[in-house]
């Protein structure tokens, strides 16, 4: 696999990640409950624990410690050998197990497909129209605020 591929498969991942991560524990269950499952087993049990938030000043300034975040965290093993891994803010334990099994059923052949176009994607979409909406009702509410100019000199 050249370097290209790599990269390409690395940022398919990140963005499934991604998805995954913003999306609703029932809805990811849903979504597999409608598939068939491969035989899995759970390599570490879902489990809580607490990231450091790291912040910058301005955006771009020097990093600073933000502050404390509780994530859920999981691995599941596929009996075809492929591992996955399940990150999630909150003590989601479900959620971190479902993310995990999807992101090792989309690291196989066999089902990458089939979770891309059943979970993945629904999930994405389901997201976007969520934002837009949420974009849309703030709009609504925005005031245009100008400075009027005397005519005084």
């Amino acid at each position: 696999m050249t370097k290209t591929e790599q990269d390409n498969k690395r940022a398919q991942r990140k963005a499934a990640m991604a998805v995954l991560a913003q999306s609703e524990a029932a809805e990811i269950s849903a979504r597999l409950s409608a598939m068939a499952l491969p035989a899995h087993r759970t390599l570490r049990e879902p489990e809580n624990g607490l990231v450091m938030v790291r912040g910058r000043v301005g955006g771009d300034g020097a990093p600073f410690n933000l502050g404390e975040a509780t994530v859920s965290r999981s691995a599941v093993l596929l009996s075809t050998g492929q591992v996955g891994f399940g990150y999630t803010l909150g003590r989601d334990h479900e959620k971190a197990r479902l993310i995990a099994l999807c992101d090792a059923m989309a690291q196989t052949d066999a089902f990458a497909d089939a979770v891309e176009s059943e979970v993945i994607a629904p999930l994405r979409i389901a997201m976007i129209a969520k934002r837009n909406r949420e974009d849309a009702e703030t709009a609504a509410t925005r005031v245009d605020f100008y400075t009027m100019v005397r005519g005084e000199g």
